[in-house]
Formats: structure tokens, sequence, C-alpha cells
């Protein structure tokens, strides 16, 4: 097989009318893989769409069309086959060929093939991709198929694109459009691989790749299937016109995949070759991994639990939802995603949530996360909204499925099959039925469509209708998965204590990005909460609002401060959420925030914001999700200490427990020591003398280990010392470091590095300091500043600085 890819030499046209005069009637240079957008912005035609308000200069754009154009060389050709293949259009396009038209599409989560042996001439072909509005064709899908219930402004259940394309609580409605994955033509005879689909499976020692192969035929004859993985290998006869074959290769002493945390992560290269009597025709390799995975709902006393299960060692998942890393696709590279994975490992997270308002994620993603041992919970891209189960919409969904489940399987990372996000709990809870007046909803795809393709095709996964979902309601705590967002909309974050899920698949709070991020992207004079360009990058129904009710009453008036404390309560928020989720493994079996990634510069629920930057919530996560946590617990009315080890290892735990003035007069010290069996958590009474203060705003509870450390507070109305800390830094090989000696308890003590340099970077963050204690920063940097300015005011912050600063009393 012969493979000319065709990324060259493109150009790019509106063909509407109704656009800016700079735009109108002019032709750019267009990159392929790429779209509309960053061809204009590349050309100097637009503003760069995430600066200041520039977002809402360009939606003229959601009803634009446009035409792609390149001349590439070829023959007519003399092989029995030539195909053009279209990885990836986005979205609603019309492929044309030397002036025949191929075909049309509507579906950016699939790809497109067409037989054009008859349409090649000799010399220059030109081909011709013309895209129309994605968002004229929803509508007209609404006109005729009746109006389904959905989130935000603009019916994306009526076309199958990226949801989150045009806008989300977190995302800019900057409507796509483009060849947004590779293009090529490719030439072959006899017989080609139409999918290649490996069931991979262990017993014991013991792994199995069967491998179920379609043969599209060109010229029937007899061919030879051969499979290998490393020294094991076999080889299959493929009578002439065969179009189906199964083969097995079982490949002995074969190391387990584990996710990270609880072992290593053995990958194999799997070959499938196909032969005939000219030699090799089509080849198909990847990488696998050799792992059981399941989710255990087996019921119970309480209900129906959803545990993760891997190499029948159930694992507590210690998630994070995974949005789109920049809303043009085509910016994200592989290496992007390997410091976004690596960042979540770095974390403790161990499983990525694709939510499905995006994209089924690039292959690059999953290998990442195979090499990283990262588990992978894939939506299906339905999410928020009530779907269309008639044509054309049912049979693009079967397609863009089957296509995928297929590309994914082999994948030794991932771990389950979603159905959708909210989707079942929209029908229960969001009104529908009385506004879907019968039409349907989207409820065959979940229960049957769905789950029949991945039982046909990747038999070895778990599958789930949606999330939320389990018991006689989708939401219910004792079934299943649970979303829990009435923290962030209505309550305070200690009713995340609530419930005890069984399993919480979405939880957060919101936090604007890092300052670097902010400053490069908005320029208000002056930048305040409420200025208009800060406003624009803030998605969220009432969102200021609900920050500013986070901080209970203790708003800043200078917008640093603000800034810092609303990044601190989310960070608080989010952790004490972890904490409570934690403490109750095995019973609760997984946390995953909402959200590890941001797509662009914006106030949200992130923990890495757009430019990459962990923002404190990054290390509030890396501190509630430790393999070792202490935490005090209320149980039945009472404070506790749970001692929670996710390691192997059995965990012999000295504590130390002290309760000490603010300038760390102890009060009451005793000590407990507990051996915390290996994957579990264990509940500590604690004496009355040590839960009954003097002073109880003055006063802190501390359990220290050598491997954590845990602080209770008695009310959150503290005296504390606004100025506790004193601190010196000086130049070091990469970076600098930064010594804080603390005098009285400082609470939450961080170097907010990238206010000095924009890729400073501090080892750890958020830490409660005792009286007399003494810890240094280390920070990573490459630029050259005055050492003074990491202790500078505005960077060596706590929570105690807050109570020295204007209306924050």
């Amino acid at each position: 097989m012969i493979r000319q890819h065709l990324h060259d030499g493109w150009q790019l046209t509106t063909t509407t009318s109704e656009v800016p005069d700079n735009v109108r009637g002019r032709t750019v240079p267009a990159t392929v893989p790429g779209s509309t957008h960053l061809d204009l912005l590349a050309s100097g035609l637009i503003t760069d769409p995430f600066l200041d308000r520039a977002e809402s200069e360009l939606t003229w754009a959601h009803r634009a069309d446009w035409r792609y154009r390149t001349t590439f060389l070829a023959s007519a050709t003399s092989d029995d086959r030539a195909d053009l293949v279209f990885e990836g259009l986005d979205t609603v396009a019309a492929v044309e060929l030397n002036g025949h038209l191929l075909g049309r599409t509507a579906n950016m989560h699939r790809s497109h093939r067409f037989d054009v042996r008859e349409h090649l001439v000799d010399g220059a072909n030109d081909l011709v991709v013309s895209f129309s509005s994605a968002l004229a064709h929803a509508e007209k899908a609404e006109a005729a198929l009746g109006h389904r219930p959905h989130v935000n402004a603009h019916p994306f259940n009526m076309v199958r694109k990226m949801a989150c394309s045009f806008g989300w609580d977190w995302g800019p409605d900057l409507q796509t459009a483009g060849i947004w994955r590779p293009v090529r033509l490719e030439r072959w005879h006899t017989a080609r691989f139409a999918q290649v689909r490996p069931v991979v499976t262990v017993a014991g020692a013991q792994g199995r790749v069967e491998v179920h192969a379609v043969v599209d035929w060109a010229r029937p004859e007899d061919l030879t299937l051969r499979i290998a993985v490393g020294a094991a290998e076999c080889t299959v006869l493929v009578p002439a016109g065969q179009t189906s074959v199964t083969a097995r290769l079982d490949v002995p002493g074969v190391a387990l995949w584990w996710p990270a945390g609880y072992g290593a992560q053995p990958l194999h290269d799997l070959s499938v070759t196909v032969h005939g009597s000219a030699g090799l025709l089509d080849s198909y390799e990847k990488r696998i991994g050799f792992r059981t995975i399941t989710v255990d709902t087996t019921p119970d006393e309480i209900g129906t639990p959803f545990t993760v299960v891997v190499n029948d060692q159930p694992v507590f998942v210690k998630g994070a939802n995974w949005i789109p890393d920049d809303h043009f696709l085509t910016r994200i590279t592989r290496d992007r995603l390997a410091r976004r994975v690596d960042q979540a490992v770095g974390a403790h997270v161990n499983l990525l949530r694709v939510w499905g308002g995006g994209i089924y994620e690039s292959d690059d993603f999953y290998d990442v996360c195979d090499e990283r041992g990262v588990l992978v919970w894939q939506d299906f891209p339905l999410a928020c909204a009530a779907y269309p189960e008639e044509e054309p919409l049912r049979g693009e969904i079967e397609a863009e499925a089957r296509e995928n489940v297929v590309r994914l399987m082999p994948h030794a990372s991932l771990a389950l099959w979603n159905g959708g996000n909210e989707n079942l709990w929209g029908f229960a809870d969001w009104g529908w039925p009385e506004r879907l007046d019968g039409r349907t909803w989207g409820l065959r795809y979940y229960d049957e469509l769905l789950p029949a393709i991945v039982a046909e095709l990747d038999p070895a996964r778990f599958y789930c209708p949606g999330s939320p979902y389990g018991g006689p309601h989708p939401n219910s705590p004792d079934h299943g998965t649970r979303h829990e967002w009435e923290v962030w909309n209505r309550v305070g974050p200690e009713h995340y204590r609530d419930h005890v899920p069984r399993f919480c698949a979405e939880f957060g709070f919101q936090g604007p990005p890092t300052w670097p991020t902010l400053t490069r992207w908005v320029h208000d004079e002056p930048l305040t909460p409420t200025s208009p360009s800060f406003l624009a990058h803030q998605k969220a129904e009432s969102g200021d609002d609900k920050l500013t009710r986070g901080l209970a009453g203790r708003v800043p008036e200078r917008f640093e401060d603000w800034h810092w404390a609303t990044q601190l309560a989310q960070a608080r928020a989010v952790a004490l959420g972890i904490e409570h989720f934690r403490s109750w493994w095995p019973r609760t079996a997984g946390a995953v925030v909402w959200q590890l990634n941001d797509c662009w510069p914006v106030t949200s629920w992130a923990a890495i914001d757009s430019e990459e930057r962990l923002k404190p919530l990054w290390y509030g996560l890396r501190h509630a999700f430790a393999p070792r946590l202490l935490t005090f617990q209320p149980r039945d009315g009472r404070l506790v200490l749970i001692a929670v080890n996710d390691h192997d290892e059995p965990w012999d735990a000295h504590v130390t427990l002290d309760r000490q003035t603010f300038r760390g007069v102890t009060l009451h010290l005793t000590r407990l020591r507990r051996t915390v069996p290996p994957r579990s958590a264990v509940t500590m009474d604690l004496d009355e003398a040590l839960l009954t203060p003097a002073n109880e705003d003055a006063e802190v509870v501390v359990a220290t280990t050598a491997e954590a450390r845990a602080t209770h507070l008695f009310t959150e109305d503290l005296a504390y010392d606004p100025a506790p800390l004193t601190a010196r830094a000086r130049a070091v090989h990469g970076g600098y470091e930064v010594e804080v000696r603390c005098e009285s308890f400082a609470r939450d003590v961080t170097v907010l590095a990238d206010r000095v340099a924009p890729d400073a970077v501090a080892d750890d963050a958020l830490l409660c300091l005792l009286a007399g204690e003494t810890h240094v920063f280390h920070v990573r940097t490459d630029a050259a500043a005055d050492p003074a300015a990491f202790t500078g005011p505005l960077v060596l912050r706590s929570a105690n600085d807050l109570r020295a600063v204007p209306g924050a009393r």
C-alpha cells in the first residue's frame, strides 16, 4: 500500500458574503490539519479569539461557509484501488475531486473514505472541500426533527460536532470548521485491512490476543495473515474472497499492566500483517498491555457499588475529568498531551474521564496514558442534551461509535465506555419529558445501540449507560455514579459530607487562572472581578457570585487579593470533598474531580490552566490524593481521625496528636499507633481533651506521622496572626530556594512563583506551618530574577495575610 499525505498547498476562501470586509473575497494559505480561525489568525485577518473580548467579535463566523482547495500531483491509477481518506472533517462538508462530487459529510467524530479510481488524472488534481455552517445545519435539523432540550444557547445536539465547540460554562463559543485530522491518498491492490480488532485478555501469566480482521478485497486470491507479539507468532490462511478472519495468539509469561501507583506498565508490540502472492499487502501495529479491568456493580446491603477492579485488585479511583486541551484541537501536540498527563500523575491521579461534550481523543492521548498507567474512562460524545433517535443522526452515531470503539480498544489504559454525560439525569430532573412531548431523546442509544456495539466489538470492556447512573434515580448516592454540584451551585463545601456516594464522577469548584495567564489575555484597566474582559472569560451562570459566596463574606477589595482568595477557596473546597470521599473507602470507590485542564484562558474548575500552569488546586489535589493520607472527619456526631493507606504495604502509623495555640504552646498531647492494612482506611477515636478548645479561634489540632499531616481548626472565624512569616531566598542550580520561617500558625502557605517569572514552578504549596517551623520551597525556573522577589507580599502568601487586607475582615 502506498500512502500519499495531502497536507500541502491548501488555500482557504469564504463563500459567504455576510463576513467582515477584510475577509470577504480574500484567499489565504491554509494549514491542514487545521481550522478556519487559525488560518485567519495566521494571515492577520482576525484578532486572537482568546484575547480580551475578541470572541464576541467573531460571531459572524458561526454562519460562514468556507472553501478549502489544493492541487496535488498524481497519475491515473494502474492499481486496483485508489482511496481518498479524510480522518476528520469539521463538520458539514462536501468533497470534490476534479469537479466530481465524491460525497457529503456531517460528522467530525468519524473518518470518510472515497473510491477515486475513476476521477484521478495524470498530473495536477484539483481537490476541494466546501464547509457549510454547522450551526445552520443544526438549526435545519432541529426544524425537521423537532426541538430537543439542551444546555447553552445552540442546538449542538442536532449535529455530530464537538458540543463544546458551541460554547460551554468554561469554554468559548467559537464554532470551528476545517480539515481537522490528516488526509491522504491510498493506492492498494489485491486486499487491505478494513478493520483489525484485537481483543486482549489474560489468565494468570498467559496473555491472549484474539485478532478479528475484516478484509477489503480488490482482486481475490489466497492470503496469509500473520500475528506476532514478541517471540510469539502465528499464521492463518485467508481464502480468496473471505471478508473476515479470526485468529488467536497465546503469549506466555506476560507481565501485567497496572495503573499508576499499583505497579508497572509493560507494553508489547502487536503486529498483524496480510501477505499475498506479491508480498506484504497491509499491516497493523499497536502497543498492547495485558491486564483485566472490570467494574464491580454487585448489589450489597447499601445499594449498588461502582468499584473499578484491575487484575482482581479493587482500585480507589483518584480521577479528574478531561476536556479538549485547546479549543482549537489541531494545536494539541503529543508533547503537550504528555506534559498534561505527567501533571495528572504528579497529582497522584490514576484515571482521566474523557468527557462526553468533547471528542474521542487522538491516539497520542491514549498512547501517553498507556505509558503512564492512567486509566481512561471514555464517554461517547453525547452530553447534557436530548438526542434524536431518528435518521440521519442515528446512523451517524452508530458509525462513529463503531469506528472509535475499534480504534481505541487496543489501549491498555482504556477502562470503560460510558453512554453519555448527564443525559439520563436530565430526563429525570430537568423537565425534559414535558418539553419533549413524546419525542425521542436518546434512551435507546444508552440502553440498546451503544451497549450492543461495545458487546460486539469490545467484549472485554465494561459499559455504563451514563453518568450519573444507578438505582431508581440516576443521581442516587447509594447506587452507581453520582455528580455532586450542590456545593458549587448553592451550599458551602462542608456539605460534601451530606452524602456518601458509591462513586463521585463529578464535583468541583471554580477559581481564576494563574496570574501570568490571566494578565496575558485580559487587559482591563483596572482589572477587577467585574471588568468587561474579565467577565468575558467567566462563562458560568452567576459564576462570580458563587465565587464570592465561597469567600464566606471575606471579600478583599484589592484584585490581587481577590485572585489569591478565590484560588485558595477553590483548592480548599475540592480537597475537602476528596478527603471526605477517600475516608469512606471502600463504600466510596472513586472521586473524579471536575476538571483537570482548560481549553482557553478562563475562570473555571480546572487545576491546570490553558497555559499549562498549575493553579493552587493542583497542589490541593496532590495532597488530598496522596498515597498516605490523614484526615479529620465527622462520624456519628464526633470528630475522628482517619488514616487512608493506598499502598500495597501496611502502614505502621505512629501518630502524634497535639492541640496547641497558634503561638505553639501545647495544650494537650497524645500519641496513637495503628497499623493500616494495604489499600484500606482505618478510623481512630480521639481524646475528648483533644477536641475541647479553650479558645476556639486561636487553637489548632495537628496529627502528624512521618508520611502525613492533618490539621483541624475549630472555627472559620480565626484570630490568625496576619503576618506570621519571615523568609529569605537564594539562587541555586535550576532556580531558587525560598526558606520560610513561621512565628505563629500559618495556613496554606504558598509561593506564587509564576508572579515573578512566567515559567517558575514551586515544588509545593498550601502548607500549614506551626509556630517555630521552617520550610524550604524549591522553585524551578530558567529566569534570572532578584531572589527577594520570591518573598514579596504578592508572591509569598497564606490564608493569614487575607485577614490583613481591606475588605477581608
